[in-house]
């Protein structure tokens, strides 16, 4: 099997049950759940950790911010031995009463993504792998957390500019969950390379009740959006092994 290049890990490293996760430093909060945790590679933005969960190996690596540099990971991923892959990260509420440290699981995403239609055309659907989003489900409710099942955005974009505004409004009327900056292209890529994917998310603000759109008052570093977090990952280490 190859080399990967971008992770810079041989690809026989890469269990079947993989955790991605944007922020590299999230790794070490993903370790204390995990035992023997071992970071394996290290390249840029991309952090590879193995550990066990209930026994069974995972793998953990970190992907970046944005699908451009999130692709070239999924990609390498898919390449490897897994079959099963699960984001969890943070996103921003598009409904009124969602409100930061609830908790998202993805049923699909909007593709406004920049990679994705390099892909394939825009027809084609970001769908969650359905074994993945029930058995999430189904955790959070042995688990006592309350979730919510929906439609995501991924979007490039985090600062508008006037010139162009935001469309946010838009998908806030269509119904959309929440916005976040990778999940269509995991599901797209995922779907291409025959692997299940998912995405479980948590809310750290809302965009459209910032300040004039201009994210001044936004906060991603709350207790609140901490321990919520630590539940989200909680679902997705169970639903891997599940």
């Amino acid at each position: 099997m190859p080399f990967l290049p971008i992770l810079k890990v041989n690809s026989e490293k890469i269990p079947e049950r993989v955790l991605v996760v944007g922020d590299p430093g999230r790794l070490d909060q993903i370790s204390t759940k995990l035992s023997e945790a071992t970071v394996i590679a290290e390249n840029r933005e991309y952090r590879t950790m193995l550990g066990l969960f209930d026994g069974a190996q995972i793998g953990v690596i970190s992907h970046g911010v944005g699908s451009a540099g999130a692709g070239v990971c999924f990609e390498e991923i898919c390449k490897s031995s897994a079959k099963k892959i699960i984001r969890v990260g943070t996103a921003g509420g598009m409904q009124k009463g969602i409100r930061a440290g609830e908790i998202i699981i993805a049923r699909g995403a909007v593709r406004e993504d920049g990679l994705s239609p390099n892909l394939v055309p825009l027809s084609f659907p970001a769908i969650a792998s359905l074994d993945l989003t029930s058995s999430m489900r189904e955790i959070a409710s042995k688990k006592q957390k309350e979730v919510i099942t929906g439609i995501l955005l991924t979007s490039d974009m985090f600062y508008p500019n006037e010139i162009l505004g935001s469309n946010l409004p838009l998908w806030q009327k269509a119904g959309v969950k929440a916005v976040e900056m990778e999940s269509a292209t995991l599901f797209t890529i995922c779907e291409l390379r025959g692997i299940d994917a998912g995405a479980i998310v948590v809310i750290d603000g809302n965009p459209l009740d910032q300040d004039q759109g201009d994210m001044t008052s936004y906060d991603p570093h709350s207790d609140v959006l901490g321990e919520a977090m630590d539940d989200a990952i909680s679902i997705a280490l169970s639903s891997l092994v599940g």
